[in-house]
C-alpha cells in the first residue's frame, strides 16, 4: 500500500476493504474517509454523476499509468434479502436501464452488446471447469437448456446491465439513500440478464407483475422466457468463478439455487 501513503500522506490509517477484483481500501483521518481503489473503470464518474453509486471526490494518474479512484465513504449498510422487495431497489434499476448517459459511456469504453450466443459460448468454454461440480446432472441438463433455447432468447434491445444484482452490492446510506455498488463486470446486455437474477433469487413470483410494474413494464412471455434463460446462464457462470478461486462453499451454494430454477420449471 505503498502508493496509497504516497497519494495521502503518513497521517491516514488505511485498511483493505476486499472486493472481487482490483485492489479496494478504506482511509481516514481526522474526520476525513475516503473509499480508495486501483483501476476503476472510467466508467464509475457517470455513475457518481447520476447519483447511483457514492461521490467521486478525486481522480488521479501513477507513473505506472495505473487509475487510482476515491469515493466518499458513506455510513450505512447492505439490503437485507427480503428488502430487494421494495419498490426504491425496482425504481433504480429501472434507472440504470433507461438511462441513455451510461449506455454511452459504456458503449465508448468499447463495450459491445452481449449475445446469448455469447453467453453460452463462454460457459461451453469453461465447461472443464463445472464438469468439477458433484452433482453433475443438474449441470449437464442445464446447459442443454440452454443449448436449446439460445435462439429463442435473441433480443434487440440492450442497456447497462450491473450484472451481479445480489443484495449485498445495494447500499443503503444512513441518510436513506440507495446505492448500486461494485460495477467492474458491468456490461451492455439484455436488461432480462439483471432482472432474471433478481427476480429468482429474492422475488416470490406471485410478486412478479408487481414488481415489474415498479420497474416500469408490463412483462410478457417472452420477457420470462428470457429471464429464466439468463438467471439459468448466470448461475452457472457464478458456479464456474467460484470453482476457479477455489471458493467451493460459494460454487455449491450457486449449485443449490440452480437446481431450484431447474426442479421450478421441470427442466430436472
Amino acid at each position: 500500500m505503498n502508493w496509497l501513503e504516497h497519494i495521502l500522506g503518513s497521517n491516514w490509517t488505511i485498511t483493505p476493504a476486499g472486493g472481487s477484483t482490483g485492489e479496494a481500501y478504506y482511509a481516514h483521518t481526522e474526520g476525513k474517509r475516503l473509499f480508495l481503489k486501483r483501476n476503476s473503470s472510467p466508467f464509475l464518474a457517470v455513475l457518481s454523476a447520476e447519483g447511483i453509486v457514492p461521490k467521486l471526490v478525486w481522480t488521479k494518474r501513477l507513473e505506472n499509468g495505473d487509475v487510482i479512484t476515491a469515493q466518499e465513504w458513506l455510513e450505512g449498510r447492505e439490503l437485507k434479502p427480503e428488502e430487494m422487495k421494495h419498490r426504491r431497489v425496482a425504481g433504480l434499476l429501472s434507472k440504470i436501464h433507461h438511462s441513455t448517459e451510461l449506455l454511452d459511456m459504456l458503449m465508448r469504453l468499447g463495450k459491445h452488446p452481449l449475445t446469448p450466443d455469447d453467453v453460452l459460448g463462454d460457459i461451453i468454454e469453461n465447461q472443464k471447469i463445472l464438469d468439477q461440480v458433484d452433482p453433475r446432472i443438474e449441470i449437464h441438463q442445464s446447459i442443454k437448456f440452454l443449448e436449446k433455447r439460445v435462439d429463442q432468447v435473441q433480443h434487440d434491445v440492450h442497456v447497462v446491465c450491473h450484472c451481479d444484482t445480489n443484495h449485498n452490492n445495494w447500499l443503503l446510506s444512513s441518510k436513506d439513500h440507495l446505492y448500486l455498488i461494485d460495477w467492474d463486470n458491468a456490461m451492455v446486455a439484455d436488461p432480462a440478464l439483471d432482472l432474471g437474477m433478481l427476480l429468482y433469487n429474492y422475488i416470490p413470483e406471485d410478486h412478479w407483475e408487481t414488481w415489474l410494474k415498479e420497474y416500469g413494464i408490463s412483462p410478457d412471455y417472452h420477457m420470462f422466457d428470457r429471464m429464466r434463460w439468463y438467471s439459468i446462464s448466470q448461475a452457472l457462470s457464478f458456479i464456474q468463478w467460484h470453482q476457479m478461486r477455489g471458493e467451493y462453499d460459494e460454487a455449491s451454494i450457486r449449485t443449490e439455487k440452480l437446481k431450484k430454477i431447474m426442479q421450478k420449471h421441470e427442466i430436472i
